[in-house]
């Protein structure tokens, strides 16, 4: 099979060259991201149970080895350049997921960390304000306020079920995930499912690598040994749902509507993790928890309908100054 791209690539195009961005989203988008953003918050559960089982490390390269293996195979390189797909196959294959997956094994709660994750809606869009050269708003700055004082309240209450170095990882794997978002972005005019599987490619070595560094290569082997039927069928859930249809969705959205239209859907992760995690694990639900909750949603929410909300005030104030 031939897989050689086009002359033309994609990469990083100049943004005048960019297809105009829609705001409002079809139903049967909406519905689609609507159930990736649902399957991503219930897999926190399926992660945790996972890493019981699984040194976390080989659990990612695990994931992105069948995401890889057999589809590359049945779908052609995509139409951009190899700096491309490797630098979204590393921030999210090795920073995301990597990072996310030692925090939640033990330094972090599935409920926690499906909140802290979510911070990628203020660094996908706070980087992509810094990449168009536009200038950093009052409510922007407001909202990162908010989220810091979120995550200070999580801090704050660290211990042995969440600490700080957990939190820390959730946050680093929150800037793996803006990364990449921005990485996809500029992958104009590709297939999607393909995009993701080629960049595997780049993501599969570094985590095998990182793994027999830091697992070793005795305990792998004894691991894969021991894997039971349900294990495989959760790597595999990893892999084909949460990965090929879960990213190819965000990232085939993200080509075609603005970083404010898509990211505020990932604001429900936290609703399914935090509320699967709350029935399926018994992870409680405290006050502090909540509130945490509340101002890290309340920031995201601030920092994508900031510029609606001034415009509207805006429109108002001059209304009132002509009458």
């Amino acid at each position: 099979m031939n897989h050689k791209p086009h002359p033309h690539h994609a990469e990083f195009v100049e943004l005048d060259q960019l297809p105009k961005l829609k705001h409002t989203l079809t139903l049967m988008h909406t519905l689609l991201i609507l159930c990736a953003v649902g399957i991503w918050g219930t897999n926190f559960v399926i992660m945790k149970n996972t890493v019981l089982v699984l040194p976390p490390l080989l659990l990612a390269a695990l994931r992105f080895f069948f995401t890889l293996i057999p589809a590359i195979f049945f779908v052609p390189r995509p139409n951009v350049r190899w700096t491309n797909l490797m630098g979204y196959g590393l921030s999210i294959g090795v920073v995301q997921f990597g990072c996310l997956y030692v925090a939640v094994n033990g330094q972090i709660t599935p409920g926690l960390a499906s909140l802290v994750v979510q911070t990628q809606v203020i660094f996908t869009i706070g980087m992509s304000v810094y990449l168009n050269s536009e200038r950093l708003r009052l409510y922007q700055l407001f909202a990162l306020m908010l989220a810091v004082l979120g995550l200070m309240i999580i801090g704050f209450h660290a211990d042995t079920q969440t600490t700080l170095g957990g939190l820390a990882l959730t946050i680093l794997a929150a800037l793996g995930w803006a990364t990449g978002n921005l990485f996809s972005k500029r992958a104009v005019g590709v297939n999607m499912i393909s995009y993701i599987v080629w960049s595997t490619v780049f993501s599969v070595p570094a985590l095998i690598g990182l793994s027999l560094y830091f697992e070793g290569a005795q305990s792998i082997g004894l691991h894969l040994d021991e894997l039971s039927l349900q294990t495989w069928s959760a790597v595999l859930w990893q892999a084909w749902a949460n990965t090929i249809f879960g990213y190819g969705i965000w990232g085939w959205l993200l080509a075609r509507y603005t970083a404010a239209t898509v990211t505020p859907f990932a604001l429900l992760v936290p609703v399914f993790g935090m509320g699967a995690s709350s029935i399926f694990l018994d992870e409680s639900l405290p006050v502090w928890k909540l509130g945490a909750a509340g101002l890290v949603i309340a920031a995201m929410l601030l920092n994508t309908f900031g510029a609606r909300l001034v415009n509207i005030f805006e429109n108002i104030k001059n209304k009132q100054n002509k009458e």
